[in-house]
Parts: structure tokens; C-alpha cells; sequence
């Protein structure tokens, strides 16, 4: 039987994979190694090896469900009339209401090709400016950090191969051990070949089980963190002051901010002891190469940005930045992480990464899609200002979703869900009949993945093609063909190819010259080359695999330091609610598990939500192991067992956040936002934690 070259439909690792269609009955396609992929080397983790189970018939959607009044069943229905449904809701809103009382929420797990013809349509056909995506929720402090320093965000400027030969690497708050396991042997290699491992986590994670030196902050502690390291690299003489001078400007801002940050002050901030400091200081400087990798753990914060920053400032410090084996990464997260907020989906951004607020931007990109410019509507609101506004009179009436799962992945998911119930028209594009299309008035069922070819951007700036391997079944259709059947219903019958090798020429076209310029990539090329590293402007153009070693993407060609200051989370602990939360992921379970909740290897091992907690706590509560907990905010409430384990600091708690029902953590998390990037603060807030009522423990 013949085989299909493609990646996994997960994470951001985009771990290659070979597909073979099958008659069995069972999943149409089995999962086969592809050893030569460079990322993964042909391992792959349970939910990669599992990925078919979902595209069984009876997990997934067959055909488009509508409902007929509010309250009502959904039932069956045909495409027609679920499309003239969909584009009959949105122009009631739109003619009732004004252009912006339309919104499209999108997602980072779209293919580049999707997410750019999602942009297109909202900003073309719509005419909203209400557009955005949950990437919001996931890389998008760092991307604002990344482009503050550096002038142009890439998740990670180097191959993740890098890791393994660096000196020394700061991992702070990432458990790739559990999210995304296959890229955990590069920091086996980087032990293996001499190299240190810092890792900074409230937690004892499978990941800080590896390191040479666990730093275990409060939640929220992080931007302390890193000015006291950095207070240290300057007192005791660490400073790269040739590269400061040469590459960088703001460095004395920086450093009278990191001063007033001195060991014994950020001991008491952060709960790190001051040796521990020096130490994490002498192990990274003592290296000849250094690199500084984040994750949500730092990001998801209110002050996510500053926090980035502050790690960023570390390096450009101590000159582990923009040289061969050095610098700063963010590990991003989801499928399309990074992709997916390069072309159009993010409410302030046209395709190439370019600002919609440049009028050249602005130009370029109308005289691709051939409109006026001035057609083009601004800058919208971020993903949770859209949520928190749906159904009111200022904001969005008629909302479409596509690859999205916002009732369980949104903070005060219990508020969002409300607010999703307050539209008068809610269309769900996606694979399964998740938590958010149960809400919707049409429902539309999407091929994904196997099914479906098109380009993604993996954490790297590494842009790779998934093949098409199965036909979806009949009554499924392809995202780009649902935009093409809208935008015609709409008024806008050409410039929405169905075809996705299509939709990719005119990406390439719309971000050439752009910061995230990919007008150098085709499909030919990439399945020539295994993939090609933006930025790459010309075919002629060898791509760029790491980036920065000659100057940084700034009009001057220099990094620029951050002159940041630690404060407080938004919420933190006192009388009432006297606990930290944070959340996070399980290795079995992938985002707000809509898909991998319903394969069965994964649901066995990991079943649902728990409540972390340490035996010390746990003794002062009365509870024991498995007994369940209601752990409480100002927000709302999350019921699940409680997992009793001294990996965790005494006065936190930890939830994973897959699950909806009465153990979703988001109904308890808190949406204080991140004043640049827009993030919310899922990381920490203030809870108090108790035995469940008796009532809820019967449920």
C-alpha cells in the first residue's frame, strides 16, 4: 500500500510521520515512523501515535447540524442550507448592526493557508475588524517581547537541534517532558554532551527532574527572577560589555531597573533562596554558549511581556544573543503557534506579520487582494475583549468560529460561555462536536489533517507541508471550501480558492517583503528541502535557519534592552482566598482536549481533571488521595480529585486545564490582561481549596 509524507496534527514540534490508508474499519489511516524527518528522527508520543482514532466516524463530525430556535436540538442538515444559514446570520448582524457586530475567532492550529484566508475574509468579505485567535492565549508575550527586542518574532531564531550543543540552557516554565515529549532528547543530548540545565517551575516536573539546578518560584515570581540574575551578572562582573556596546542599545536603563532587584529582596519576592541565584548565574555565565528558552510558565501573566523581556535582557547582558549556539526562544505551543499569528488571524496584523496600521502594509497587502486600502478596517480587539463583549451593544452579535474551543480554553470560561449564549448567530467550524459547537446555531464539520493538504510553521520559523492521505468522509468539507462557499454567498464570488496550493501563491505574494516574508517557499520546495525556514525572500534564497548573527531585525540593527521593574500578579493571595493556582498540560492530553479526550488510549491515561496539591497542605485540609476538592476564586469553581505529591510548593495548587464540566480550571482562572500583548493571566491567581460538599462528591 502507498504511504503519505506528513506531520502530526498536535503540537508545535510537527513531529514528522508517515501515513498508510487502511480498510480495516477502524481509523482510516494507521501511523507509520518517518525516521529521516530532522525535528523528531521518527519518534513520536502518544497522542501522535493515536492521532487516526479521532477521524473515526463515529468521533468525529459527518455532516452540518443546525438549529432551529434557541434552546432547540441540533439536528442534520445539508451544506446549502447550512452555509445560506451561516452567511444569513452574519449579514443580519452586520446590515442590523454595523460592520465590527461581526467577528471571526480563529485558531493556531490552522493551516498557514487557512488562517490567511480566514484574515482575508473577515477584512475583505466582512469588512470586521473584529478578528483574532486563541494564539492570543498561547505565544502572545513573548511575540510581543520577541518583536520589542529583536524587531521580528520567531519562536525559536535557531534549529531546536541547537539546544543539544549549547553550553547551557535557563528553561523557564516548560515541561516538554509532557508536552511535547519527543524534543526532551535534546536536553538529554545537551547533558549527555557536557552541556547545563537550569530549570525554573513552581513545580517538580518530570522535565526539572533533569536538571542540574531546579529553581522553584512562586507563581508570578518570574520577572523577580530574572532581574536578580541579572542584578548578579552585573555585580559580579558578567557583563558581555564589547556586545552590549556593538549590538545592543538601552543596557543602562536596564541595569539601574535590575539593581533595585539584589538577591535577598528577590528571595523574598520569589521564595528562591539567594545561593540558588548565584549559582543559576555562574552555571550560565560560566558557559561558552547560553541560551534562555520560555514557555507559557513566564508568558501567561499580565506582565507577561515585561517578564519575556527581562529573560531577553539576560542574554543580550551576558552576549548570548545573536551568535552561533546562543539566544533567546520561546517553545511555542500549538500546531500553527507560529504560523498561524504571521498571517492575518490576530487583530492587529496582515499577512507577513505586518502591522495594520502601516499604510505601506495596508498598500501591499489591498493590492494583492485587489481592493482600496482604505477598504481595509483597522486594528480590532484582542481574544478576550472579544469574548467578554460578545452579544452587547458594542460588541460582536454574529460570530464565527473555526478550529477553536473557547469554553474551555478561555478564562472565566464560565463568563465566556454566557457571553457565546448572548449572540443572536453562532456558526462552529471544526472536527468534532466540541464544547463551544454544542452552543452554536450551525454547526460545521471540517477535514483536518490526514485529510487535507497545506502548510504550517513549526517552532522553529521551520515551514512544512502536510499531505492530504484519505479523502474526508462525504459529508465533511475542508475550511477553505466553507470560506469559499461564504465569501460567494456574501457577495465576494472570486478571490477564495478552494485549492490550497492556491491560497499558498497568493500568501507568498502577500508577505513578500514583509518581516515574515515567505515569497522564497512553494510547495515544490518544501517537500524538496523537508521543510524551509522563514524568512526567505527569493526561490534563489537558502532560508534562514538562524537568525540575527549579523544584525537584529530593528531599523539600526540592534537588540534593545527592556527597562522593566517586578510587580505583583493581578491577584494575588490573602484572607479569603489564601492559595496560588497555576495550570498547565498533561502528556495524554492535548490543549482544551476536544479531540484527544475522545481517543481511548489517552482518556485511560488521563481520565480527567485533578488538583495538585503537596501532603503538607493536604494534612491541613483533612483530605487524602483521590478524595475531591472544590478550589474556589472570585471567578467561580473547579471540582476534581485531589493528587497528593510533594513536587509541588506548599502554598500552590496546580489543575490541568482539558477538561469542561465541573472540573474546567477556567472557570476559575482570572482574565487580567497583559497591557501590549493582550494575554491573559491563566498562570496565577488567588483560590481558597476545600473538601467538596458532600452533594458534589455523590455527582
Amino acid at each position: 500500500m502507498t504511504t503519505t509524507d506528513t506531520h502530526c496534527p498536535y503540537c508545535s514540534l510537527q513531529c514528522g510521520m508517515r501515513l498508510r490508508a487502511t480498510d480495516t474499519g477502524a481509523a482510516p489511516v494507521e501511523v507509520l515512523e518517518r525516521p529521516e524527518f530532522p525535528v523528531n528522527l521518527g519518534a513520536l508520543c502518544g497522542k501522535g501515535r493515536t492521532a487516526p482514532a479521532v477521524l473515526r466516524p463515529g468521533v468525529r463530525l459527518t455532516g452540518p447540524l443546525v438549529r432551529d430556535a434557541p434552546g432547540g436540538e441540533l439536528r442534520p442538515a445539508s451544506w446549502d442550507e447550512a452555509l445560506d444559514r451561516t452567511a444569513a446570520g452574519l449579514s443580519a448582524a452586520r446590515d442590523g448592526h454595523g460592520r465590527d457586530a461581526v467577528g471571526v475567532f480563529g485558531g493556531g492550529g490552522l493551516t498557514n493557508e487557512k488562517a490567511y484566508l480566514l484574515g482575508k475574509f473577515a477584512r475583505v468579505v466582512l469588512g470586521t475588524a473584529n478578528i483574532d485567535y486563541n494564539g492570543r492565549f498561547c505565544m502572545s508575550s513573548a511575540a510581543a517581547a520577541h518583536r520589542r527586542a529583536f524587531g521580528l518574532d520567531r519562536g525559536l531564531p535557531f534549529p531546536l537541534a541547537d539546544v543539544a550543543r549549547t553550553g547551557c540552557v535557563i528553561l523557564v516554565g516548560a515541561n516538554p517532558a509532557e508536552t511535547m515529549p519527543p524534543a526532551l532528547r535534546y536536553f538529554r543530548e545537551l547533558r549527555e554532551n557536557g552541556g547545563r540545565l537550569i530549570v525554573v517551575d513552581p513545580r517538580r516536573t518530570r522535565t526539572a527532574e533533569l536538571a542540574d539546578l531546579h529553581l522553584q518560584p512562586l507563581p508570578g515570581g518570574d520577572l523577580a527572577l530574572a532581574l536578580g540574575l541579572l542584578h548578579l551578572v552585573v555585580a559580579d562582573g558578567h557583563l558581555d560589555e564589547d556586545f552590549i556596546a556593538r549590538r545592543t542599545t538601552g543596557f543602562e536603563a536596564a541595569r539601574a531597573a535590575a539593581m533595585a532587584h539584589w538577591p535577598e529582596r528577590v528571595e523574598r519576592l520569589t521564595g528562591v533562596p539567594a545561593a540558588q541565584l548565584a549559582a543559576a548565574v555562574e552555571m550560565f555565565t560560566g558557559a561558552p554558549e547560553g541560551m534562555v528558552l520560555t514557555a507559557r510558565g513566564p508568558e501567561q501573566h499580565s506582565k507577561g511581556t515585561d517578564t519575556v523581556g527581562a529573560w531577553i535582557d539576560l542574554c543580550l547582558a551576558t552576549g548570548r544573543s545573536g551568535r552561533p549556539l546562543s539566544g533567546y526562544g520561546c517553545l511555542t505551543g500549538q500546531g500553527n503557534g507560529q504560523g498561524g499569528r504571521e498571517h492575518g488571524q490576530k487583530a492587529d496584523q496582515l499577512p507577513g506579520y505586518r502591522s495594520i496600521e502601516d499604510p505601506a502594509a495596508r498598500a501591499h497587502v489591498a493590492s494583492v487582494w485587489g481592493v482600496d486600502p482604505e477598504r481595509l478596517p483597522g486594528p480590532g480587539l484582542s481574544a478576550y475583549e472579544l469574548l467578554d463583549r460578545l452579544g452587547r451593544p458594542d460588541g460582536v452579535r454574529a460570530l464565527l468560529v473555526m478550529g477553536s474551543n473557547p469554553v474551555v480554553s478561555a478564562p472565566r470560561a464560565a463568563h465566556v460561555t454566557e457571553r457565546l449564549g448572548a449572540l443572536d448567530f453562532l456558526a462552529v467550524a471544526d472536527l468534532v462536536l466540541s464544547e463551544t459547537a454544542r452552543l452554536a446555531d450551525v454547526v460545521l464539520p471540517s477535514a483536518q489533517w490526514a485529510e487535507e493538504t497545506g502548510t504550517l510553521t513549526n517552532l522553529e520559523g521551520r515551514v512544512i507541508l502536510r499531505r492530504r492521505a484519505v479523502d474526508p468522509p462525504p459529508g465533511v468539507r475542508d475550511d477553505l471550501a466553507v470560506l469559499h462557499g461564504l465569501a460567494g454567498r456574501l457577495g465576494v464570488p472570486k478571490g477564495f480558492p478552494v485549492d490550497p496550493e492556491e491560497v499558498f501563491e497568493e500568501l507568498r505574494r502577500a508577505s513578500a517583503g514583509g518581516p515574515a516574508d515567505y515569497s522564497g517557499i512553494s510547495y515544490a520546495r518544501i517537500g524538496a528541502e523537508d521543510g524551509v525556514f522563514w524568512p526567505c525572500p527569493e526561490e534563489s534564497h537558502p532560508g534562514t535557519p538562524r537568525m540575527f548573527l549579523d544584525r537584529f531585525a530593528t531599523p539600526d540593527g540592534r537588540a534593545r534592552f527592556a527597562a522593566v521593574a517586578h510587580r505583583p500578579a493581578a491577584e494575588e493571595p490573602d484572607a479569603d482566598f489564601p492559595l496560588f493556582l497555576t495550570t498547565g498540560r498533561v502528556v495524554g492530553q492535548y490543549q482544551s482536549g476536544a479531540q484527544t479526550r475522545r481517543v481511548e488510549e489517552l482518556a485511560e491515561a488521563a481520565p480527567g481533571p485533578f488538583v495538585e496539591l503537596h501532603p503538607a497542605l493536604a494534612g491541613r485540609l483533612g483530605v487524602a488521595e483521590g478524595q475531591l476538592l472544590a478550589v474556589s476564586s472570585r471567578r467561580g469553581r473547579a471540582v476534581a480529585p485531589a493528587r497528593v505529591t510533594d513536587t509541588i510548593r506548599p502554598d500552590t495548587v496546580f489543575m490541568p486545564f482539558h477538561w469542561g464540566g465541573e472540573g474546567r480550571v477556567n472557570s476559575v482562572t482570572n482574565p487580567a490582561l497583559d497591557p501590549v500583548s493582550g494575554m491573559p493571566e491563566f498562570k496565577v491567581c488567588a483560590v481558597r481549596v476545600e473538601r467538596a460538599a458532600a452533594t458534589e462528591a455523590a455527582r
